[in-house]
């Protein structure tokens, strides 16, 4: 009886190693009949850009989410910061290009018109109305009357 017993589990084990070979054919076939990206059939296989490229571009995507993975504390920080400076940019250039009209309006006022009796307070004030479009040449005559 042991001998019966012996050739069952040996036709078993043969049995499960080929149900289980040709699940593993199965399962590569599926593995390797996937469907490429849609920028991959573009660029590489409609195109015909080099394979080279190709290997360049998915090691830098491997890279990048391994960098994203174990980074992402500083990742956010550095995203915070940017996003902070774009915020204020237009903050900063609207002084910026308002100074400078000053600066510009008030050497064009010094140079162009007769400023004796004009403190520099009234002087800014009025580089200040010229840059947004008042009339210097009105305020000067009449702080003088």
């Amino acid at each position: 009886m042991s001998k019966k017993e012996t050739t069952n589990s040996k036709e078993v084990r043969k049995q499960n190693y080929e149900a289980q070979k040709m699940n593993n054919s199965e399962n590569f076939k599926k593995k390797t009949d996937k469907n490429l990206p849609w920028w991959v059939e573009l660029l590489f296989v409609q195109i015909g850009l080099p394979d080279k490229l190709l290997i360049k571009i998915l090691k830098a995507k491997k890279t990048s989410k391994e960098f994203i993975k174990n980074d992402k504390k500083s990742l956010i920080t550095f995203l915070f910061v940017i996003t902070t400076f774009a915020y204020f940019y237009p903050v900063i250039k609207h002084a910026n290009n308002k100074l400078d009209c000053e600066a510009i309006a008030k050497s064009y006022i010094i140079k162009n018109k007769n400023t004796i009796g004009i403190n520099n307070r009234e002087l800014k004030m009025l580089s200040t109305n010229f840059c947004y479009g008042g009339e210097e040449i009105y305020e000067i005559e009449n702080l003088r009357n």
